[in-house]
């Protein structure tokens, strides 16, 4: 099966089919270039799409920590993979497949273009060889014709009585002549006709195989490259399918690692405050003054004349304050985080210790490296000065001291922290224990004692005994005292609502922390306000019936 044999006759059809051969493939190759620019847009935006969903972090604290949110963001980083591996397979149908069909390409329209050139040239050549045969021909024709025309003018003449000797010698020169010529081109037309017909053999039977043979092998490369081409199309894509299933295993794995006991778990330690929950209200009989007033007939008289309190005076400071629970001052955040809750405080100061820890090791490490360094200068002194590394050595050991002393202060705060929480645990316990059994007697100012002679009495009013009675049944009562406090830090009191207080200085309880992290305190003169639990050490009246715990 050969163009040269089966197809002489057809080389206007070759040239078609031979150019609709390269038309092809360059459609393929725009295909190709198509596919490729639809895979890179594909990759760009699944890029744009993890980078729009991903988190961003200023901080460690914004570091995602439930598992539902480490799965999705897992899942974000093994689709920005798998739009990394779309990215190859761009740029891998661009290098093996498109480059190569558009090298190729020109070279066939440059193989092709040669070889009808040659065929062309083959054509025209026969066709000169058949165009010189034809004129021989044609003059052999008429030279024929022209001795025909002198052999019988000569005949005639010859048979004529009447024509002279002369007319008749003159006729058969001519036709001599004539016989000659037309002898001459005979060869001439034979030796013509036998080289056209060399000449159309070898065009018909091995120039144009040849350059059809050419033409054939040309095509069916272009259509063995097509199928090379085809095949790396697959390739491509099958060289990925490795690391794309990895990246859908990732996917899989992500979301077998969700969690919803953890993360709930971790919902209880983000939000954690340490406290307990508040107690039962305990009832505080009001009665025992007024039936303590009638039996003895007189009024409490002061202990001491600069613990005199004025009822009103105290009562419309009271009125003045405002109520905490609902809005936290916001203040500058503390070194020591007292402004958090407990739970929460213990948290963040237990972060901080391994920062500060990690810190040291590091600083520590780098201790030892200078140290090593400096032992090596000192035996080698060519490769460098030991007392050059004296101020680098200099500066790690204060970093090291700096971090020691964090380290001991916050793991102070950190103590202290867990001690108030277990103490509060305790008073906890003992609160509901004493909230069943009601001890001892109540003083005018709500404290109890186990010992009626050592109640603690409140001033003398300057109002009658009816006016004292209504007093004591009035809502905005002074609240009864159910401990004392010392306070721990001086605190500035500069928000409204609360109380200022020195180092040291000695305040009533009046109303415990109920889980914001705030005390209601009362000072002698009988101002009110509230402080930060976490600046006072609280003592609570072991038998006072106001001594609720809301830790």
């Amino acid at each position: 099966m050969s163009w040269g044999t089966e197809l002489w006759d057809q080389f206007d059809n070759l040239d078609k089919h031979t150019q609709w051969g390269i038309d092809f493939l360059e459609k393929y190759a725009k295909f190709v270039k198509e596919r490729i620019e639809i895979e890179q847009n594909y990759a760009k935006q699944l890029r744009n799409l993890v980078k729009k969903y991903c988190p961003k972090r200023s901080s460690k604290d914004d570091e995602p920590r439930f598992t539902s949110c480490i799965a999705f963001y897992n899942i974000l980083n093994e689709l920005n993979d798998y739009a990394g591996q779309r990215e190859v397979v761009a740029e891998e149908l661009g290098h093996r497949v498109y480059g190569e069909l558009l090298r190729y390409s020109h070279e066939l329209k440059t193989e092709r273009k040669m070889h009808l050139q040659e065929g062309r040239k083959a054509q025209q050549y026969l066709d000169m060889c058949w165009k010189q045969m034809d004129n021989s021909k044609k003059k052999f024709e008429r030279e024929c014709r022209e001795a025909e025309k002198a052999q019988q003018c000569y005949e005639r003449l010859d048979n004529d009585t009447n024509a002279t000797k002369a007319d008749v010698e003159k006729a058969k020169q001519q036709l001599n002549l004539r016989t000659h010529m037309a002898d001459e081109n005979k060869n001439e037309y034979a030796a013509q006709l036998q080289n056209f017909n060399g000449e159309q053999h070898k065009h018909y039977y091995i120039v144009i195989p040849q350059i059809y043979k050419h033409l054939q092998e040309m095509d069916e490369r272009r259509t063995i490259k097509l199928s090379e081409c085809y095949k790396g199309f697959a390739d491509s894509e099958r060289k990925v399918i490795p690391i794309i299933s990895k990246c859908l295993d990732g996917m899989i794995s992500a979301a077998k690692s969700v969690d919803e006991r953890r993360d709930s778990q971790i919902v209880i330690d983000s939000f954690k405050s340490g406290f307990e929950p508040p107690g039962d209200f305990p009832f505080e009989d009001y009665s025992q003054h007024i039936y303590r007033t009638v039996s003895d007939g007189t009024i409490s008289t002061p202990k001491q004349e600069g613990m005199k309190i004025d009822a009103k005076t105290t009562v419309g400071k009271a009125k003045g304050k405002l109520w905490l629970f609902g809005k936290k001052p916001k203040g500058p955040a503390q070194e020591d985080f007292s402004h958090l809750p407990p739970e929460q405080r213990r948290k963040k100061l237990q972060q901080r210790i391994d920062e500060l820890n990690r810190e040291l090791q590091k600083e520590t490490d780098q201790k030892d490296a200078l140290i090593k360094m400096k032992d090596v200068y000192e035996k080698n002194p060519q490769m460098g000065d030991p007392s050059s590394l004296q101020p680098k050595l200099a500066e790690t050991m204060s970093n090291m001291d700096r971090l020691r002393m964090e380290i001991h202060k916050n793991e102070a705060w950190l103590s202290e922290v867990e001690g108030k929480v277990a103490a509060r645990g305790d008073r906890r316990h003992s609160s509901d224990i004493n909230h069943l059994v009601t001890q001892g007697r109540e003083s005018p100012e709500g404290s109890y004692t186990d010992d009626a002679n050592q109640e603690v009495r409140s001033p003398p009013q300057q109002h009658s005994h009816h006016n004292e009675f209504d007093d004591e049944f009035e809502d905005d009562d002074p609240l009864p005292a159910i401990g004392h406090c010392k306070a721990i830090y001086p605190f500035d009191g500069h928000n409204e609502g609360t109380l200022a207080m020195k180092e040291g200085e000695v305040l009533y309880i009046i109303e415990e922390d109920k889980g914001d992290g705030w005390t209601r305190a009362r000072r002698q003169n009988g101002e009110e306000g509230y402080v930060p639990t976490s600046y006072i050490d609280v003592t609570l009246e072991k038998n006072s019936k106001g001594a609720v715990t809301y830790i």
